[in-house]
């Protein structure tokens, strides 16, 4: 049985490989642009024209910067966070000298010399503000994972949950011994998984793998009142995604669909897919009579904590959807596949 990673690479101070990250940068940057034009002589059409201009040589500056802070983001992890920091606002001041230089290029017939020193300062204290924005949502990572593990944490030991297993074990003791160790190594697991630090991120199949023993733990417990189809695509495997993201959702399924169902049989269908550039995943469960007709659903505390955890960790560039439809509780993440 193999025992995950106790420690774990560091995470930068500050993360600039995001789509949502770079929209918000550039914007951010164009806004200032434009606010400062604003100082200048003249009416709409020469704030226009200088707007352009700057635009042409702030918008490669800021990408240039994006990017370069992006690919040295993990090479810089190590270091103390001080130095991460001086290290992004040192890249802006370059990225303001790089605009003064395109600059010149692009107005070759200037009056006066290229603003280096000015251009210099603004990439520098716009670098600056970026720096401290991405440094906030950092840190904004560290009390929401934390939150999230004492969750899970608590959803794995709560007492009825723990009393079943341990009753379906000694049930199987006698007849099943075989059985009855493997459903023990399942919830040893699942203890494992709770208690041990695993980083930011996993993949996509190490949280199938659990999701698995969660469900073999209760398939003992329901029988043939749950039955669980897997439909996974092995390229989706590598999608990263928060740890202790799959469990939770499947236990969900489990709570709100195969235990208030004392008749029939509930079905739950866990899917991969990927599309493109993009894994979806898909959790389907049946619902009982009187939840699909508009019962009780719970709260949605684990279906919020799930996607602030996945827009933590993709920003815009993941989408998560949840809701009842036609008897059926649907639940679709889709995500980058790598």
């Amino acid at each position: 049985m193999q025992k995950p990673q106790i420690l774990s690479t560091p995470a930068p101070a500050f993360d600039a490989c995001h789509v949502g990250v770079v929209l918000r940068a550039v914007l951010f940057v164009q806004l200032v642009l434009g606010v400062g034009t604003l100082f200048g002589p003249g009416g709409l059409a020469d704030w226009l024209a200088r707007l352009a201009l700057l635009t042409g040589v702030a918008l490669p500056a800021t990408l240039a910067w994006l990017l370069t802070a992006c690919a040295a983001g993990r090479a810089l992890a190590p270091l103390p966070a001080q130095l991460q920091y001086a290290a992004g606002v040192l890249l802006g001041a370059l990225a303001g000298l790089g605009a003064c230089a395109l600059l010149a290029l692009a107005d070759p017939a200037m009056d006066a010399p290229p603003p280096w020193l000015a251009g210099a300062a603004s990439g520098a204290l716009l670098a600056a503000l970026l720096v401290a924005a991405l440094a906030l949502r950092a840190r904004a990572r560290l009390p929401a994972a934390t939150t999230a593990r004492l969750t899970e944490l608590q959803a794995r030991i709560r007492p009825h949950f723990l009393f079943n297993t341990l009753n379906s074990a000694i049930a199987l003791v006698r007849d099943e011994p075989a059985r009855a160790e493997a459903l023990l190594e399942d919830l040893s697991d699942l203890f494992r998984h709770a208690l041990v630090e695993q980083g930011e991120a996993v993949t996509l199949h190490e949280e199938v793998e659990l999701a698995r023993k969660y469900l073999d733990i209760e398939q003992v417990r329901f029988g043939e009142r749950m039955r669980v189809q897997w439909v996974l695509d092995e390229r989706a495997g590598g999608a990263r995604l928060p740890p202790l993201l799959l469990q939770p959702l499947v236990e969900n399924a489990v709570k709100h669909g195969v235990e208030p169902s004392v008749r029939g049989t509930t079905k739950l269908r866990i899917a991969t897919e990927l599309r493109g550039g993009r894994v979806v995943l898909t959790i389907t469960n049946t619902l009982p009579a009187d939840v699909a007709a508009g019962g009780s659903r719970g709260h949605g505390i684990a279906l919020a904590n799930v996607r602030d955890r996945l827009r933590l960790l993709h920003d815009v560039d993941c989408d998560f959807r949840a809701g009842p439809q036609g008897g059926l509780y649907h639940v679709r993440i889709a995500l980058p596949a790598a």
